[in-house]
């Protein structure tokens, strides 16, 4: 090889070098996976222009949805798979107060339309009360809408009512949120769709470590010791609203652990006032108990408003005596 072929590699290398620090360079600006950043956004089908999601309450206002919903600003993760795909990569790199309008492919989005998946079944493993056209049922542990009954058949559609939908986002970068109790109440909302009270604590807390035995003593057996640890810990207050929520129901385990990862937590505690006093743990293994120390059932029997005179409050200490 020539010198001067030798000086024409070494040019174009050092070209390529130059345009992937530049790449580097342009990745590393703005936002990034990992931020979490607080958005406006409404997202539309293109197509038929029917409402798909938004956090503008005059939008849903003026379409007639969420009547019992609160719509406002949305915390997400970037890199987590909180928004689609194709919204997430349009938003890295920008900064707050930037915004864009992004089409998300049906494949992407909830799916081409599989004619497939349209299947005749029986009308009696459908509830009678549902057995009409437009009724959305469960089926053999699938979600799909009726399309005709006739007889003892039905038509079910059990692709997503916005399967083969491109769908259309147009949104706003409000903010980065670097506050820690914010992104926690933040990814709760996002979750369950209320807002509830958190706070972060450091505990120290017992636990059972293992002793590495002799590496002289070939008959040592396993041991543990006691030893105190620190656990950064994000404390949840439980209200009635959380326990009657349904995506808290089915899916607390999931939500706490995409928790204890995107807040970088040891542990998470749901916790529950009682009577003003006492706070008792629901989550993390902390189960706080209820009192303490004996009762006097004589002395709480006569405390009790007993409005029916053929009670014997006698009658009802021996039986809780016994």
């Amino acid at each position: 090889m020539s010198n001067e072929s030798e000086a024409e590699e070494a040019d174009v290398d050092d070209v390529e070098e130059d345009v992937e620090n530049e790449t580097a360079d342009e990745e590393s600006e703005g936002l990034q996976r990992g931020d979490f950043v607080e958005l406006d956004y409404t997202a539309w089908t293109v197509e038929g222009e029917q409402l798909v999601d938004t956090t503008d309450p005059e939008v849903a206002e003026e379409e007639g949805v969420g009547e019992d919903q609160e719509f406002g600003p949305r915390t997400v993760v970037l890199g987590q798979g909180h928004i689609f795909q194709a919204v997430e990569d349009d938003i890295v790199g920008k900064d707050v107060g930037d915004s864009g309008t992004v089409v998300v492919s049906a494949a992407e989005a909830f799916g081409e339309y599989d004619e497939e998946e349209v299947r005749t079944v029986s009308a009696n493993k459908i509830p009678e009360d549902d057995r009409y056209p437009g009724a959305h049922v469960d089926v053999g542990g699938e979600h799909g809408h009726v399309e005709t009954i006739i007889g003892g058949r039905a038509r079910v559609d059990f692709n997503h009512p916005l399967a083969g939908e491109d769908i259309e986002y147009e949104y706003e970068i409000l903010r980065e949120i670097e506050d820690r109790e914010e992104k926690a109440s933040g990814l709760i909302e996002m979750f369950l769709d209320m807002e509830l009270d958190v706070w972060f604590e450091t505990d120290t807390v017992e636990e059972e470590q293992l002793v590495e035995p002799d590496e002289d003593d070939e008959d040592a057996e396993p041991e543990t010791e006691t030893v105190e640890v620190e656990k950064d810990t994000l404390y949840i207050e439980a209200t009635p609203q959380l326990t009657m929520n349904q995506q808290w129901m089915m899916g607390k385990q999931q939500i706490a652990q995409q928790l204890t990862q995107q807040l970088d937590v040891d542990r998470i505690i749901v916790q529950e006032e009682i009577g003003g006093g006492g706070m008792m743990g629901g989550m993390g293994g902390m189960m706080g108990g209820m009192g303490g120390g004996d009762v006097d059932i004589e002395e709480a029997v006569e405390d009790m408003d007993l409005e029916d005179e053929d009670i014997d409050a006698d009658e009802i200490v021996e039986e809780l005596e016994d």
